[in-house]
């Protein structure tokens, strides 16, 4: 095993497109890491560069301390699973698994030892003499996996391993990944589109963007305290709301509802009247479920509900409303660049599956004002993090993220005080 150390990296092709612009990203040994971004963004790009199949322009990338930007692949000790598993289809399941063993030379007693004991980690061993046409997708992705453990390499790369994979047998690879990493305790670098993934799955993520790491954090951080509007919109299904408020005096002022801003936030937004606040889903209530004591450390206010989707264990309501032009051109911005559904045009609030809300109602709804976020239109900057944390994160910097005690310490706590009032 052994720490991955990416100095400054930067990838520009011969036409002059930079894939990836100045990263520098520090893994510990045994860390499992998610690169995680929209398409384009070079998350495989700089994975490649990595286990060198893709060459550095700039910068340094050292793998147990030694630098290794001019070595081989081969000879730097990385195991690789790729997206669409990468077996020999004459092959049996042992000599796929066998195969790296056998380019080097291994002796043949040790080379069964070694994939008895990988397809035992990974339930294989009843499969050893079948083809890979005989497994299914799942089986197929543990036999690269398999692969990739008898090597013994001082880190393992995935990239995007689930995404051939239908949703409930990605949600079982994604359980049988962990487990294996955290058995192993091996360095791991995992690339992914989904967020679901990368939340689910790394002690840190990093967030990319065009080229560069917006943030790293772990996946609370990101989701509890976003830098910017690309993480807060990138980060958390369904995604977070992002509505037009403005500031007047202390108070905020938004489609649906007033409340009262803390000393603290209403003296660092002041100077900005028009604002994006960004609320979570699973952030607003059924005003009609929330007991007396609770509701009034919060606001409540009443919406119009366009459409329900009762799943059961919880429910969507979609609530329409409009935004001044700017706001609009802004969040078309950032729906582009994350290629997501569309931020605009509608609030989507996840209520309890026990809420009688239904399409078409006049609903109440309440809300702890607490969990806000407030972002700049223009720069994207979160504006309720705190001065040190915005000093060690700033959303153009390809290492800062919020500090773990940061995350820990509930930064926007000082949004709204209690006793905010229902809007009239």
């Amino acid at each position: 095993m052994a720490e991955i150390t990416i100095k400054n990296v930067s990838k520009v092709y011969g036409d002059g497109y930079s894939a990836v612009d100045n990263v520098s990203l520090d893994i510990a040994d045994g860390e499992f890491v998610i690169l995680v971004g929209p398409s384009g963004c070079g998350k495989s790009t700089l994975l490649r560069m990595i286990v060198g199949l893709e060459d550095i322009t700039e910068g340094d990338l050292l793998i147990g301390g030694q630098r290794v930007n001019e070595k081989a692949p081969r000879d730097r000790n990385l195991s690789m699973v790729f997206q669409n598993y990468a077996l020999y289809p004459h092959l049996t399941i042992f000599e796929n698994i066998a195969f790296p063993l056998r380019l080097r030379g291994v002796a043949q007693d040790e080379i069964r030892k070694r994939v008895e004991e990988s397809a035992a980690t990974l339930d294989l061993t009843e499969h050893l003499q079948r083809k890979p046409s005989q497994l299914s997708g799942g089986q197929r992705q543990r036999v690269a996996m398999g692969r990739a453990i008898v090597r013994q390499a001082d880190a393992f790369l995935f990239d995007e391993p689930l995404s051939n994979l239908d949703a409930k047998l990605r949600g079982q690879m994604r359980t049988e990944i962990s487990r294996l990493q955290r058995r192993l305790g091996i360095t791991t670098v995992y690339v992914t589109h989904d967020q679901t993934e990368a939340m689910t799955l790394g002690d840190r993520v990093a967030v990319l963007r065009k080229g560069v790491i917006e943030q790293v954090s772990t996946p609370r951080g990101l989701y509890e305290h976003p830098v910017n509007l690309f993480v807060a919109g990138f980060i958390g299904s369904p995604p977070m709301n992002f509505l037009p408020c403005s500031v007047k005096g202390d108070t905020l002022e938004l489609p649906f509802l007033s409340c009262p801003l803390g000393r603290e936030i209403a003296e660092r937004v002041a100077d900005r009247k028009l604002l994006i606040a960004g609320i979570r889903p699973e952030h607003f209530e059924d005003a009609a479920l929330v007991e007396d004591s609770k509701k009034e450390k919060g606001v409540s206010f009443r919406v119009k509900v366009d459409v329900t989707e009762w799943l059961g264990n919880s429910q969507y309501a979609y609530v329409p409303y409009d935004a001044p032009a700017d706001i609009k051109a802004s969040l078309a911005s950032l729906e582009k660049e994350l290629d997501s559904e569309q931020l605009r045009t509608q609030m989507i609030v996840s209520v309890d599956a026990a809420s009688r809300i239904r399409d078409g109602d006049e609903a109440e709804l309440w809300l702890d004002p607490s969990r806000m976020q407030l972002f700049d239109p223009q720069s994207g900057h979160n504006l309720t993090l705190l001065n040190e944390e915005r000093e060690s994160a700033p959303p153009s910097s390809p290492t800062g993220a919020p500090s773990s005690a940061a995350a820990r310490a509930g930064t926007t706590q000082t949004l709204a005080e209690d006793g905010a009032t229902r809007k009239t």
